[in-house]
């Protein structure tokens, strides 16, 4: 039996896609392919923020900054970006993806917006 040593490195395509969200309490960004499958992820708790100081705008731009890195290091040239959420870590991943060397395609918001709002409270009686 030959044992084989099993490998991390993920083999990036030339088009990816990056999903940022960016909500009140963290920062979540996901790299997939053009197909959607998700090629890795990181955040602002694994960055090692904890409590209210994951979100802040200083941990989004260090999670960015870790994505951007590991995007570097492959042979990325084109991105297309997709923001969700109202978050203090939307302006700053914006911020650190405007001076990247990739080629930002789209920049895309998808943040739900209701179109009715929820069901109101049934009246009181009396």
């Amino acid at each position: 039996m030959i044992k084989t040593k099993k490998t991390n490195e993920i083999r990036l395509p030339t088009k990816v896609r990056i999903y940022i969200t960016a909500g009140f309490n963290n920062t979540l960004v996901t790299v997939t392919n053009t197909q959607g499958n998700a090629l890795f992820w990181y955040s602002c708790g694994r960055a090692g923020f904890k409590g209210t100081r994951k979100s802040t705008p200083f941990a989004a731009t260090t999670t960015i900054k870790y994505i951007v890195e590991k995007l570097e290091s492959g042979s990325i040239n084109q991105v297309d970006v997709f923001l969700k959420g109202p978050g203090p870590g939307r302006d700053a991943a914006l911020k650190l993806l405007r001076h990247t060397s990739f080629k930002v395609n789209s920049l895309i918001d998808v943040t739900p917006i209701p179109h009715n709002g929820c069901r109101p409270k049934k009246p009181k009686k009396g």
